[in-house]
């Protein structure tokens, strides 16, 4: 699948770091380092520009390693690129940890995965069929 993108940035474009990774590595668009303190939060630019086809849409998430090693993670996440948007993809990193974290120009700050989704016609009913699980959720299966 081909992706019309416009790169701004310093940096090469979004790549998969492996020949099965889901999802391309997005790196911060910045001249100088952004200093994170525990539990502050910032918009990090990527200067990405991208047009998806019609029913696709990108997500972006967080890299489990920054999450492991340093707290630090993306809200709203997954974030969820529509197929019209045309703006600067940007990502909003929190630092969850209690020491500050840098992040450097051209740090691998989150990934980002392309996936096709399907829209959904509501079909408005008086009850729904039965299941073995029925209503039970959040832990009803038990811990173990």
């Amino acid at each position: 699948m081909k992706i019309r993108i416009v790169n701004t940035s310093a940096h090469n474009l979004p790549e998969y770091a492996t020949e099965a990774s889901a999802g391309m590595d997005l790196r911060a668009n910045n001249s100088t380092a952004i200093l994170l303190g525990p539990l502050e939060r910032a918009l990090i630019p990527t200067g990405l520009f991208i047009e998806l086809p019609v029913g696709y849409e990108a997500q972006i998430r967080p890299r489990s390693g920054l999450a492991a090693r340093s707290g630090i993670t993306i809200l709203n996440a997954p974030g969820t690129i529509d197929a019209d948007y045309r703006g600067e993809i940007k990502v909003i990193m929190v630092n969850l940890s209690s020491e500050h974290f840098e992040i450097k120009p051209g740090e691998r700050i989150a990934q980002m995965v392309i996936n096709r989704h399907e829209k959904a016609a509501w079909e408005e009913v008086k009850s729904l069929n039965d299941t073995s699980r029925g209503s039970g959720g959040f832990g009803h299966t038990g811990t173990h």
